[in-house]
């Protein structure tokens, strides 16, 4: 069964799309934890990041560290910080979260409750960005 970030990939599920090439697709977080959280994933569905072979893991990073660039220029932070979970959905991840001290990448901080308005905004921002 295609997980829910497949679908995303493959137009079936609708996502706040900051960028996507061949390989690689990030979007905007629907339950962020600071305005600009995006998520980067390869289009390749594997479960673990660290399953990856070499070369996608590396492109994904290199994928991530523009679209973090972009973010940078975009919301104001301090950091873009990079977290790794890979619990939440069974296909790897990468979270860019603008920051701008260490205790907002806690997970357990609540999330944001942002209106389809906003995220369409963060998202022009980050877009504009690229």
């Amino acid at each position: 069964m295609a997980s829910i970030f497949s679908k995303i990939v493959a137009g079936e599920i609708p996502s706040y799309k900051i960028a996507e090439d061949q390989d690689y697709y990030a979007f905007l977080d629907i339950n962020p934890m600071g305005k600009g959280h995006t998520l980067v994933i390869p289009k390749m569905e594997i479960d673990y990041i660290f399953d990856l072979d070499d070369q996608t893991l590396s492109g994904m990073m290199l994928f991530a560290k523009k679209v973090a660039k972009a973010i940078a220029k975009a919301i104001e932070c301090k950091r873009v910080g990079v977290m790794v979970v890979g619990m939440e959905v069974p296909h790897a991840h990468i979270h860019l979260i603008p920051i701008n001290k260490e205790s907002e990448m806690s997970l357990s901080n609540p999330k944001l409750k942002l209106n389809p308005e906003e995220f369409v905004e963060i998202c022009e921002r980050i877009k504009a960005n690229l």
